[in-house]
């Protein structure tokens, strides 16, 4: 199934209905399909099951669904519902439509009508959420040009794509690791890339500090920043720079709501993410955005297109699908769902 699938919740206490329903959905839309055979039913499955639309008859016993639909619209009012009823009358359109349903269907069922309406729907109510879903505000900081990319390209691609606002932070242009010059000017085509804007620093690379000058200047940009979501290394690396900026971001973002922290190559053991986010939509973006790194790609074995791929394959076995960039979460607010629901990571 694929992870952006339609997800339908149908609801009929006429078990051949529901299966009929169940089957022209799955087949002819690709949906992923729930069934509850009542209204309380349908209840408790939206506690496991979050779907993009509910299919649901009217006339069942217990919570009939002008009831369900009532309850639908009080938990989540831009929820988009279908009432269906065997019973072709007025008064039953009249009663659904005040009940706010965004459909009715008469059985027996029209295929194509039902599936055209779903398919109809979920594009409208995706919309919708995505159109109300507040915008983070990222800032992703690396020791290095390409650190930001090896460790959360893929999810900062995630953010580009919903339309969330994106700065990298580079503390040294990585003049031990090949040209400077040369390392700056990839970072700005990895950026553009992202739609990011970037800030590179002239710390000396192999000796950044975690503390003083590079809490300072961390602050500064946090300052003008304001960021909702910040990433950077972690502590568990073997890399002097990599744990001196982490020590100094995690002081200097101490009012940002999420800091969470990314693996490099130069990860030790020690490094045990708590947060497995999917980037299967996004691994082929990460690739990209590694191939600007021209100058790194030759010399490091760990920019080759097999090693990233076997990494992020590698920690599916975390978080499921066929690729996953792993975070050691510092603080976390609700906001941090953002990027996340768009990779489908969650139900």
């Amino acid at each position: 199934m694929p992870q952006d699938a339609p997800r339908v919740l149908v609801v009929d206490d006429d078990p051949d209905v529901a299966l009929l329903v169940k089957t022209v959905l799955e087949r002819r839309a690709g949906c992923e399909v729930v069934l509850a055979h009542d209204g309380r039913a349908a209840v408790e499955r939206l506690s496991t099951f979050t779907p993009d639309v509910v299919v649901t008859d009217i006339e069942m016993p217990g919570l009939d669904g002008l009831e369900l639909l009532a309850e639908l619209r009080q938990a989540d009012p831009g929820l988009p519902v279908i009432v269906m009823t065997a019973h072709v009358s007025v008064e039953y359109a009249v009663s659904a439509l005040r009940a706010q349903a965004d459909e009715f269907l008469t059985k027996p069922l029209d295929n194509t009508r039902l599936v055209e309406a779903v398919t109809r729907l979920v594009a409208e109510g995706r919309a919708r959420k995505e159109a109300s879903r507040p915008r983070e505000v990222v800032l992703a900081i690396g020791a290095h040009p390409d650190d930001v990319e090896i460790g959360v390209g893929g999810l900062l691609a995630a953010h580009a794509q919903a339309g969330d606002e994106i700065t990298i932070l580079t503390l040294s242009r990585g003049a031990r690791g090949g040209d400077a010059e040369s390392r700056q000017h990839e970072s700005l085509a990895s950026a553009e890339m992202l739609g990011a804007r970037l800030f590179v620093k002239d710390l000396v690379d192999t000796e950044i500090s975690g503390g003083g000058a590079t809490v300072r200047l961390i602050e500064e940009v946090v300052a003008e920043v304001q960021p909702t979501v910040v990433y950077t290394h972690s502590s568990n690396d073997r890399h002097q720079d990599h744990r001196a900026v982490s020590e100094a971001t995690i002081a200097a973002t101490r009012r940002v709501g999420t800091v969470a922290c990314y693996q490099s190559p130069s990860a030790t053991i020690d490094f045990r993410p708590t947060r497995f986010v999917r980037i299967d939509q996004y691994l082929g973006h990460k690739l990209r955005l590694l191939e600007c790194f021209g100058s790194q790609t030759a010399t490091r074995d760990y920019l080759e297109p097999e090693f990233v791929t076997a990494t992020a394959r590698y920690w599916s076995r975390f978080g499921g699908g066929v690729a996953i960039e792993p975070l050691e979460v510092i603080r976390e607010t609700a906001e941090f769902i953002g990027a996340h629901e768009l990779t489908r990571l969650e139900n």
